[in-house]
């Protein structure tokens, strides 16, 4: 995951290595009043997808989890609606001139929502148990030599290489939040994460709910909202449903085909926009054929994306055959497989796979992979390779992908910011999700550039040539990228569609 799609030059590019003072001011109180002076507090419900693996949100990398840790955790700097970094818990930062020491300067007076006070030495402590614990970010502190307190608001990065993604390494997504050392340490932070941000997660019922409620010791502007509650609903119909029926007052769980039609009414309110997300083929190349690259690139050819993206996002998402979306100046434009079946057939010839079974692993929890994967299982029959579809909850997912136990996976990536968001973690030899086992010398060479790369436009090629090879491979076969899809109560006000998939409800109105 984690994390979003925009003009990705926008936040990666943005981010100037001179010194930066940046402040975002102070949190005040409001009065809670909501569209046209109506009360705005109250408890809005929102229905999500899936029920979160666990909240740990060092631990996760589940989307459903980070759509409630947003409301919990803050991060040392974080995205805005333009997924530029700026200030959250750091008011500002400066670089030294050799770009390797980067100083933070955190804001005074936080605590977190037991009360507890949150100053550097908790950056220190979060930052060293995702890099000493090989969690699931560390990739992201590469280049990051030490993390240091130089005094209760004074945060200092030593760096190895420069490193112009820092600022979205730190505080892309709620992945990297400041975590309160006491509650890891009781394990209290799977289902009760104690967090500094606006909400704080009152009960969690497993299958059913998670409960938000305001957090008074926020330090930013008071939510408008009592709290929010999160239910888990795994059917975009009901979903639907519950919204048009007062039972929730916030989805991001519609039905496709429906969407373009609720976007041009005004009850609910439905809005998307185009997201850096991007969907995936990944074949398991620790297993035989899928480690022979024909075989790989037969499953490419073979596959028509116009069909698959039409019946899994009905017009809802750009066919793509690389990661990077076209509205980021780090797009790429590379499709060299058109579908030929005769191409695919002839490829799995020559690498002796003729009459392949192939086990895909989708999730109930994502229906779009199901659907299709019933798609990709026709097409893939014409050349002579049977799919058999296996269908997991979500968690079950994880632990088959995390165990090496599939032929073939379809999942998306989400919340992406820079370009080494879409690359490393996945196809680099020492990735941390590289599940699928891939390597390549030059790729990797290629990655370990790109992220310590300071002249924009040596590292846009840097990352075009990986991205070539990476195809030419079928790392991933590439399928799509998304758009976000959106759709609330003409009750809620204060929210936006964000392409990083980021839901904040801090803003949030709810007129009784």
């Amino acid at each position: 995951m984690s994390r979003t799609r925009f003009g990705l030059a926008g936040a990666a590019l943005a981010l100037t290595l001179g010194v930066t003072g940046c402040s975002a001011g102070e949190g005040v109180d409001v009065d809670g009043a909501g569209p046209s002076g109506a009360s705005a507090g109250g408890v809005l419900t929102a229905a999500i997808g899936g029920e979160p693996d666990q909240l740990d949100p060092h631990r996760t990398s589940a989307y459903y989890s980070f759509q409630v840790l947003e409301n919990v955790y803050d991060t040392l700097v974080e995205p805005d609606a333009n997924l530029e970094m700026k200030p959250a818990l750091a008011t500002g930062w400066t670089t030294s001139q050799d770009q390797l020491t980067w100083t933070f300067t955190l804001r005074e007076g936080v605590t977190f929502s037991d009360g507890s006070a949150l100053d550097a030495e908790d950056v220190v402590y979060s930052f060293n148990r995702i890099i000493s614990e090989k969690l699931n970010a560390a990739y992201r502190f590469a280049t990051v030599k030490t993390v240091t307190a130089a005094n209760p608001t004074t945060v200092v990065v030593t760096l190895s290489a420069p490193t112009p993604n820092l600022l979205a390494n730190l505080g892309g997504f709620k992945g990297l939040a400041i975590v309160d050392k006491a509650n890891v340490e009781s394990g209290k932070v799977k289902t009760a994460p104690v967090g500094s941000g606006p909400f704080t997660v009152a009960g969690y019922t497993s299958g059913d709910s998670i409960k938000l409620v305001r957090n008074d010791r926020y330090w930013g502007t008071k939510p408008k909202l009592d709290g929010v509650t999160f239910t888990f609903v795994k059917d975009p119909t009901v979903a639907l449903q519950n919204l048009r029926g007062g039972e929730v007052q916030w989805t991001d769980n519609l039905p496709p085909q429906q969407v373009p039609a609720l976007r041009e009414g005004d009850d609910p309110t439905v809005r998307s926009v185009p997201s850096t997300d991007y969907w995936y083929l990944a074949l398991n190349q620790a297993r035989k054929p899928y480690g022979d690259v024909n075989v790989r690139r037969a499953v490419a050819f073979a596959l028509d994306r116009e069909a698959i993206t039409k019946a899994a996002k009905f017009g809802l998402a750009t066919v793509n055959q690389t990661a990077i979306p076209k509205d980021s100046a780090y797009y790429y434009e590379y499709a060299p497989y058109q579908r030929n079946t005769d191409q695919a057939r002839q490829l799995l010839q020559q690498a002796g796979a003729n009459g392949l079974t192939m086990d895909l692993m989708v999730t109930s929890e994502y229906p779009e992979t199901v659907t299709a994967a019933q798609v990709i299982a026709a097409q893939l029959k014409e050349v002579g390779i049977t799919v058999k579809i296996r269908t997991l909850d979500f968690a079950q997912w994880l632990d088959e992908q995390d165990k090496g136990n599939f032929d073939a996976f379809m999942l998306g990536w989400l919340g992406n910011i820079d370009p080494d968001e879409f690359y490393y973690a996945q196809h680099h030899s020492g990735g941390a999700f590289n599940f699928h086992g891939y390597r390549n010398a030059t790729v990797d060479r290629l990655l370990d550039q790109a992220r310590t790369e300071t002249d924009q436009a040596a590292r846009k090629q840097q990352y075009e040539q990986a991205a070539k090879q990476i195809v030419d491979d079928a790392s991933y076969i590439y399928l799509y990228n998304p758009d976000v899809a959106q759709g609330w109560s003409k009750r809620v006000s204060g929210y936006e569609v964000r392409t990083d998939r980021a839901i904040r409800f801090r803003d949030v109105a709810l007129a009784r």
